[in-house]
């Protein structure tokens, strides 16, 4: 089989991607500045070979491409790129060396959607820093992989969700307190109307997609996929469904967004901010047709998932807690 490299392939989604790796029986390399410790014990990564290198400073050396080449990789999947020139160098240092190279993009790449469930061919309309330099990485590799034949495949994760991590909550940021709240039935008070969405993935799913892109090479060279739960939530349904989940009627509230953020915490409430103005929906129909891929969690499925881990591990607190 092929011999795999995972550029930061230890965290969320390298916690399951690895392991289906190496099961499919590839020789994976795994790229990380440090013995960081999968979300969850597989036998795997007793087969995984580990390649210390800090990114950031090889970067500015102008070694790290080199060094990724060095590793005579057939396949490198690239999980932690943010900026145009990190791309620009590795996809120098690997052309003409590698069979098919992966990088994992963003939903935020679109920023504003014109029309909902969002395809992949819609036209993109980032803002803010990641999703304008996402962007960038995205139309210089696609670009390279059309006209020159550089063989990039892009995959855009939406929230990615699974056991170990707290997910994106239905106030629209990261804070595990929003479940402990809704599990002890206390009220929730959301942003405007609860009417903007958030779209999800479980960590799995995502996992499950790339394997389909690596398996489908000759497809999907030079094609972006959504990473997706088949459908978006809104944050007021996301609420009422985890109220249900924990056993209680849903007990919320709206307010204005500046009268809401207003009694937030800043950074969570600016996080909430980032998501609702996107609002994201997306389609994954293009998986489906081209690799015959379909996600197998809805949204609700992985973040109740997830929460049950934050359960069990004390990070969600309920009335007998």
């Amino acid at each position: 089989m092929a011999k795999v490299v995972t550029i930061g392939g230890s965290g969320n989604v390298g916690t399951y991607l690895v392991p289906r790796l190496v099961e499919a029986g590839h020789h994976v390399i795994s790229v990380t500045r440090g013995h960081r410790k999968p979300y969850l014990p597989n036998a795997a990564w007793g087969r995984v070979e580990t390649v210390l290198i800090d990114r950031e400073a090889a970067e500015h050396e102008g070694s790290f491409g080199a060094a990724i080449a060095a590793l005579e990789a057939d396949i490198v999947i690239d999980m932690i790129c943010f900026t145009l020139p990190r791309a620009q160098q590795l996809v120098e240092a690997l052309r003409g060396k590698v069979q098919h190279f992966l990088h994992c993009g963003t939903i935020w790449v679109y920023g504003h959607n014109t029309a909902v469930p969002a395809t992949e061919d819609q036209p993109h309309n980032p803002f803010g820093e990641y999703g304008t330099q996402k962007a960038a990485i995205e139309s210089y590799l696609l670009d390279e992989a059309r006209r020159r034949g550089f063989p990039a495949t892009v995959f855009r994760p939406g929230h990615i969700v699974g056991p170990g991590w707290a997910p994106l909550n239905p106030a629209g940021h990261f804070n595990a307190e929003v479940f402990s709240r809704i599990a002890r039935g206390e009220e929730l008070t959301l942003p405007k109307f609860g009417l903007e969405t958030v779209h999800h993935v479980h960590a799995d799913d995502l996992a499950r997609l790339v394997m389909a892109i690596i398996a489908s090479r000759s497809t999907s060279v030079g094609e972006a996929f959504n990473a997706v739960s088949p459908q978006a939530v809104n944050l007021r349904g996301y609420a009422e469904a985890m109220y249900r989940w924990f056993g209680h009627e849903p007990r919320l509230s709206y307010l204005p967004f500046e009268q809401w953020k207003s009694s937030q915490d800043p950074d969570e409430a600016n996080a909430t901010w980032e998501h609702i103005v996107r609002s994201p929906s997306h389609s994954s129909e293009k998986a489906r047709r081209l690799l015959g891929f379909a996600p197998r969690y809805s949204s609700l499925e992985a973040v109740q998932e997830a929460v049950s881990w934050l359960v069990d591990n004390g990070r969600v607190q309920g009335p007998q807690d």
